[in-house]
Order: C-alpha cells, then sequence, then structure tokens
C-alpha cells in the first residue's frame, strides 16, 4: 500500500498559489481518506489544444499538477480535443474562431511533447475527451442539457457582459460548460484544477457529478499568472508573455525584468518550492540578509533550468551577468520606484518628443536631493544612464526603457515605473 505524507505537509505544497478551494474541508478529508486507505485521489486539468506552444502562464496548472503527482496522487492530464472544436469562451467578447480536426490534432501533439518538461511521462495519465464526449448520443446531450437552465448560463460573467452589451452569444458555446463537467464525471476526478476566470467551468463539473450520484470533486483555482508589464494576463498577443521554448539566455533575460513585486508571484506558481520556504525567502530580504536582485537570479536560473537545463541555465546568467558587466551596470543596485504621473516629469509631445525631465528623475531616485544639484552634476558629466553617461536636461522615454539604471558618482539605483 503506498505510504502518503501527512495532511499538514501535502497542503503545505498543495495550497501554494492557490486563490480559492471549493470546499477546503473537503479537500482535507480528501486526502485524509486518501491517507487511510493508501488509495491516490485522481487530479485532473484539462488544455484545449487551441495554440500549438504553451507559454509560463500555461504551465501555472502543470505545476500544480506536479505537487499533486510528487506527493503520490494520480494526475490526469487532459487534452479536449472535443472541447476545442467549441471554443472555450472564457473571457471572449466573441465567439471563437472554430479551429479544424487537423489543426487540433496536431496542436495536441505538441502540448504532449512539452507538458513533460514539468510532469513525469511515466506517472502521468494522458486523455482525451473525444473518448466519451464523442460517444455521446443526441438523447445523451439532451439530458446533460436538461440539468441546466438558460438564466443559469448567462450568470456567467462573459455571458451575462455580452448579452447586456447585445453581442452574439453563439448557442454551442453555452454546450462548453456543460461538456468541461461531463469530462468530470467520465473521469470520476476528486480534484479538478483551473484558473480563476474558469470558475464556472468548474463547477459545472460539481454539479454533473452530483447528478450522477457521484463525490462532488474539490474544486481549486489559481491566480491569473500576470505577464512581463505585471498589468495584464500573460499572454503572446499581448507581448509579454515568456514562451517556454525560447532559448535559454532569452528567457532567463526576461525573467530578470520582471519587478520585484510580481517575482514573489513568479516563486510562487512557477516553482516547486513550499509556502514555507518561499515565506522564509521573503523574511530574509525583508530582514537584509538576502538582495532581492539575487534571489530574482536564483528564480530565473531555477526556472530556465526546469526548461532547458543546467549548463544552459548556467551559461544564461553568465551572459546576463556578462552584459550587465560590460554596461558598467551593478546587478544590485537599490530599486525605486517611480510615477510617470509625477508633476514636472514627463513632457509629451516636447521638443524632443515623449521625454523625461532627466533633474526631476534624478531627484525622485533619491540621487539629487535639489534641481540645482542634479543641474550641477550633469554639468559635471557625473550621471550615467543604462552604463552611459548623460549630460542633457532632457532624455527620450525610449532611451530610459522599462527599467532604467541611473548613477550619480558612486550611487545607483534601478528604476521601476508606475502608471
Amino acid at each position: 500500500m503506498p505510504t502518503f505524507a501527512s495532511l499538514e505537509d501535502q497542503l503545505d505544497l498543495i495550497i501554494k498559489g492557490a486563490a480559492e478551494i471549493v470546499p477546503l474541508e473537503a479537500l482535507k478529508e480528501r486526502i485524509t481518506k486518501s491517507i487511510a486507505t493508501g488509495t491516490p485521489m485522481r487530479i485532473k486539468a484539462g488544455f484545449d489544444p487551441t495554440a500549438p506552444d504553451l507559454h509560463l502562464g500555461h504551465t501555472v496548472l502543470l505545476r500544480k499538477l506536479k505537487h499533486f503527482q510528487s506527493l503520490g496522487h494520480t494526475v490526469i492530464f487532459l487534452i479536449g480535443d472535443s472541447t476545442a472544436l467549441i471554443g472555450d469562451p472564457t473571457g471572449r467578447n466573441v465567439t471563437r474562431k472554430p479551429l479544424t480536426p487537423e489543426q487540433i490534432a496536431a496542436n495536441a501533439e505538441t502540448y504532449k511533447e512539452q507538458v513533460f518538461k514539468i510532469l513525469d511521462p511515466e506517472k502521468t495519465e494522458v486523455r482525451y475527451n473525444s473518448e466519451w464526449l464523442d460517444k455521446l448520443s443526441y438523447y445523451d446531450m439532451v439530458k446533460l442539457m436538461a440539468q441546466f437552465t438558460v438564466s443559469q448560463m448567462l450568470e456567467r460573467e462573459d455571458f451575462h457582459k455580452r448579452f447586456n452589451e447585445e453581442q452574439p452569444i453563439a448557442l454551442h458555446e453555452l454546450i462548453y460548460p456543460i461538456a468541461q463537467g461531463y469530462d468530470s464525471v467520465a473521469l470520476k476526478c476528486d480534484v479538478e484544477l483551473g484558473g480563476t476566470d474558469q470558475k464556472f467551468n468548474l463547477m459545472r463539473g460539481r454539479d454533473l457529478q452530483k447528478h450522477f450520484g457521484q463525490p462532488q470533486q474539490v474544486v481549486l483555482m489559481t491566480s491569473i499568472m500576470e505577464g512581463l508589464d505585471g498589468l495584464q494576463k500573460m499572454s503572446k498577443s499581448l507581448g509579454n508573455a515568456i514562451g517556454i521554448h525560447e532559448p535559454a539566455a532569452e528567457m532567463y533575460g526576461k525573467l530578470m525584468s520582471v519587478s520585484d513585486e510580481l517575482m514573489w508571484k513568479y516563486w510562487t506558481l512557477l516553482t516547486d518550492l513550499r509556502s514555507s520556504e518561499i515565506t522564509q525567502m521573503q523574511a530574509d530580504v525583508a530582514a537584509g540578509a538576502l538582495h532581492p536582485m539575487h534571489a530574482k537570479k536564483n528564480l530565473a536560473w531555477a526556472i530556465t533550468r526546469d526548461f532547458h537545463s543546467k549548463e544552459e541555465a548556467d551559461a544564461a546568467a553568465d551572459g546576463w551577468a556578462k552584459m550587465f558587466q560590460q554596461r558598467g551596470v551593478s546587478d544590485d543596485v537599490r530599486v525605486v520606484k517611480v510615477s510617470k504621473a509625477a508633476e514636472d516629469l514627463v513632457l509629451v509631445n516636447g521638443p524632443f518628443g515623449t521625454s523625461v525631465k532627466m533633474t526631476k528623475l534624478l531627484q525622485l531616485s533619491g540621487l539629487a536631493s535639489s534641481t540645482g544639484e542634479a543641474t550641477r552634476k550633469l554639468a559635471e558629466n557625473a550621471v550615467s544612464v543604462n552604463g552611459e553617461k548623460f549630460a542633457e536636461k532632457v532624455i527620450k522615454l525610449e532611451m530610459l526603457g522599462d527599467s532604467p539604471t541611473l548613477r550619480l558618482g558612486k550611487k545607483s539605483v534601478r528604476v521601476e515605473w508606475m502608471n
């Protein structure tokens, strides 16, 4: 009989990064029963193969599957080849363009190759929901749909919004949450994973399991993963994503560009460290025992290693460090937050286009105590921007970049913009 870790030990890893668990007490009961009987829980996360490549935002659920897998539970990587024909309407204000079965099949094959960078292929149950959805008769589907009302479907936020804005809602889109719910019945899931934006769909699995006389699954939802901008959900279309197939150096460099605040969310959602270990790391940073830049280097290295190799991660870290050394920029400078809305800082459509007053920026960053001191230091050629000397009173915003490093004499700071 398998031996499982204690309830407390399992929860330390399972709850990490969970935004909501419905219901938490039921999860504790399932874990306790699993320990007592030596029977692993069945954990499922579904992915519709609507695009050929995954980015780090997609791996949040894969990482959580891995956590369950490392604890000895059965994880199911579900490829929604049938539901992909409908297209998940979550977060959409228009009906998705349908994919062909050939496109779905090709994408599904790439998914299988990519997910095993995280999951153990020997311990992962790969399933396709066409196994059961394609076998449902017209009568079976009518019975499933009869369990829900149109008003229930319109309670879903995106459907409700589209209805009020008189945006079209195709009838087949209403079937999607029902089909996803039936996946949980077919697989007899104990736990289903999904993002917080998937809550409506995930709860339909509980509804249908109850209808079919099965124990209702626990729904574990993870937070939405912001992209490099720290504002919007990671998305290739928004240009703020990190693809898991990107070269090691590029992946490492992008991870080093995330803000110190967002770094902790990446540690939580994109690594295997337990909550207690991350909390200790944050305490070390707060106490000054660990520099936040070093914590970020460790993060970038760990994620790059996961998708490439230790050797490639080492090379990427060395390359990044050398690049900054060559530019004359220390990689552990103090970080300051500066608002672009600060008075007299940004000149919109000024003589240099969209520009920033360097005298004001030096003050706001704490490098100069007054406009007069900033003006003198610029005239003395004592100011550097991103490792290069700068003596003008105005600088183009694009020259500063997303996270500029400023130096005045021996003092350096890295600026993080706030909108």
